[in-house]
């Protein structure tokens, strides 16, 4: 396993390099005047200075080589525009922590309603618990997220009596979001366990604990649905992130101070180093998710093995 990790992460760091070369190259292409706030009133040497203060004025490859060699020592870089002359690693501290105490919950509720759910779907398959399930996975899947995410804060916020306007201190204030964010996920895992659980209660091992006796609640429970989270298991760790980004629009639509919100804003602002950083960091948890999620997989089932090329991941 260590020798496959150790690729892994190898493959990984070229991935960031991708992403990120791609990035910064797209970035560079819009116009100068998006550096400036007050371009119109700049006079042409002050422009001239300020894209030497950026660097902006050198060839693309020293630019690029530039910011990998500040990612190496931990500097994300300043702010030029969204804050003026502030550390990225300043802005980012305080809304780091808000996204992931959201995605955490988040995902929680989404793993406390989602896996029961989707047992409870194949163990009463065809019948009206699976109907409904099925029901709701469908909406889920159809209807736009921004739909949902609209009517439930309309009249979320009639029912449980509380403003839009997002109180971080404010308990209430998280039940919206979190509940909004968590749908995505409930429907996804509910839907693909349901089916790996009926793909499951089809093989011979459970065929043979049906003939020795056994409780169809033993066989569903105890056999079935073990084999059948193995494969879940692997996406845990990636739902994470799509949560978080999930979060983009969730975050902005109840003007939550996190890491969703200020992407948008520093993306309209056209602040490119703030853009870097917070790509950066979704690049690597959705990159860490991938690795996490495939050692979770050898842990829970001894039977997989990682880097070989027989019978292997």
């Amino acid at each position: 396993m260590l020798m496959y990790i150790s690729k892994r992460l190898l493959r990984s760091l070229l991935t960031l390099f991708i992403i990120l070369t791609i990035v910064f190259i797209l970035l560079r292409q819009m116009p100068i005047e998006g550096y400036f706030p007050n371009f119109d009133k700049m006079s042409k040497l002050q422009i001239e200075s300020g894209l030497h203060q950026m660097g902006l004025d050198q060839p693309m490859p020293v630019q690029l080589g530039r910011m990998f060699k500040n990612l190496l020592q931990g500097d994300l870089g300043t702010s030029r525009i969204y804050r003026n002359n502030v550390p990225v690693t300043e802005i980012l501290a305080p809304k780091i922590p808000v996204s992931l105490k959201l995605g955490s919950m988040a995902l929680l509720l989404s793993l406390t309603i989602g896996i029961p759910m989707g047992t409870l779907m194949a163990r009463h398959k065809g019948k009206f618990f699976d109907h409904l399930g099925t029901g709701f996975v469908v909406f889920i899947q159809a209807v736009p997220a921004a739909v949902y995410y609209l009517f439930l804060q309309l009249y979320g916020t009639q029912l449980l009596g509380i403003k839009m306007l997002f109180n971080i201190n404010d308990w209430k204030m998280w039940i919206l979001p979190v509940f909004s964010m968590s749908l995505g996920n409930i429907a996804y895992y509910a839907m693909w366990l349901r089916r790996y659980m009926v793909d499951e209660s089809t093989k011979d091992y459970v065929q043979l604990a049906r003939i020795k006796g056994l409780s169809e609640n033993n066989i569903m429970f105890s056999h079935v649905f073990r084999n059948a989270f193995v494969p879940m298991v692997q996406y845990l760790p990636t739902s994470f992130l799509n949560t978080v980004i999930g979060s983009i629009y969730i975050e902005s639509l109840y003007s939550i101070p996190g890491m969703g919100g200020l992407l948008v804003d520093v993306i309209k602002r056209q602040d490119n180093t703030m853009v870097q950083a917070i790509v950066l960091l979704f690049a690597t948890v959705g990159i860490i998710g991938l690795i996490l999620g495939d050692m979770a997989m050898v842990l829970l089932d001894p039977r997989i093995t990682l880097g070989q090329k027989k019978g292997g991941r």
